[in-house]
């Protein structure tokens, strides 16, 4: 007989929402099940712009190894002065999405700040296993750093975002800029950061077969993104940011996650690693909160405290 591990459960307003999404969220996806998850459709950019005052241009850029990759640059229609820049690296496990997914953090940021933000559509593993995903975030930041005159943002206001496997690459893209000498961030904003190969965690067991993203989904992702080097002592801190031995000299950064979701430990712990090299770290774990329960399921009371505890810190970053 098995018994399954005891667990945090789900927020009740939360699980009232999970039936409806079988099938459409990655839980016990397998290899064989990727491209079913990458099929599903999603809101373009169009729908999550509206009929809002804000435009998005694409881009072509070098990415790694001189390969072309997609960004696009979104921006205020009225937009002529040096606001802050925002760049964004999209989740879907480092497997799936695209650089149009979940961007409407960045049009609200276009409005409220006169942000300039720029997402990369970063290669995807397994066609394109690490290095290359992290490699093509950090050339996006890197152009976009360079461009701040074009794009007209101040390049000492520049933030990263992103959330789950974004997350995950945009922890690491930082890294290579600390290690790389630049470019300077003012600050990192990783929600639920997919950032530990791994898969040890009390967390990392709880959530199998339940929820939105589980185990069975994460080590199949990890293996996509890493092949036989998972789990190994091959795999580099940039393409799993929890295995970073240094976090000294990295800004100001933002975690959170779900309480009741694979990454909860992961994501604690880099936290606490970030204090323990004296860096500046503010962390949120959401009692019962699943993985990516902020965009699942916004009108929820949850995601509205989460979403707002986001907005603060990044209006007090901005304020600097």
């Amino acid at each position: 007989m098995t018994h399954e591990k005891p667990r945090q459960p789900f927020d009740p307003e939360l699980a009232a929402v999970l039936p409806a999404l079988e099938g459409h969220v990655p839980v016990g996806m397998t290899p064989d099940r990727l491209e079913h998850f990458r099929a599903l459709r999603f809101p373009d950019i169009e729908e999550q712009i509206g009929d809002r005052p804000v435009t998005c241009v694409s881009r072509t850029i070098p990415g790694y190894g001189g390969a072309e990759i997609e960004v696009s640059v979104i921006s205020r229609e009225d937009h002529c002065s040096r606001g802050p820049g925002i760049y964004h690296i999209h989740g879907g496990g480092m497997v799936m999405g695209n650089r149009f997914s979940s961007v409407h953090p960045l049009i609200d940021w276009a409005l409220k700040y006169d942000a300039v933000a720029v997402t990369v559509e970063f290669r995807l593993a397994p066609e394109h296993p690490d290095p290359i995903p992290v490699e093509d975030c950090y050339a996006g930041l890197r152009w976009m750093a360079d461009s701040a005159d074009e794009l007209l943002f101040d390049p000492d206001r520049l933030v990263i975002f992103g959330g789950s496997g974004g997350g995950g690459l945009a922890a690491g893209t930082t890294l290579l800029a600390r290690d790389r000498g630049g470019p300077k961030l003012l600050g990192q904003l990783l929600q639920c950061p997919m950032i530990d190969d791994r898969n040890e965690t009390a967390s990392s067991h709880q959530y199998d077969g339940i929820g939105v993203w589980d185990r069975t989904s994460n080590l199949t992702a990890w293996t996509a993104v890493l092949g036989e080097r998972r789990g190994t002592s091959e795999v580099s801190p940039y393409a799993a940011a929890a295995r970073a031995t240094d976090l000294s000299g990295l800004p100001p950064t933002f975690i959170d996650a779900g309480s009741a979701e694979v990454f909860r430990d992961e994501d604690v712990a880099f936290a606490s690693a970030i204090w323990a090299a004296g860096g500046v770290a503010e962390l949120h774990v959401w009692g019962g909160g699943f993985h990516g329960f902020y965009d699942i399921a916004p009108d929820s009371a949850l995601a509205r405290a989460c979403i707002a505890a986001r907005e603060s810190w990044l209006e007090r970053l901005l304020r600097h």
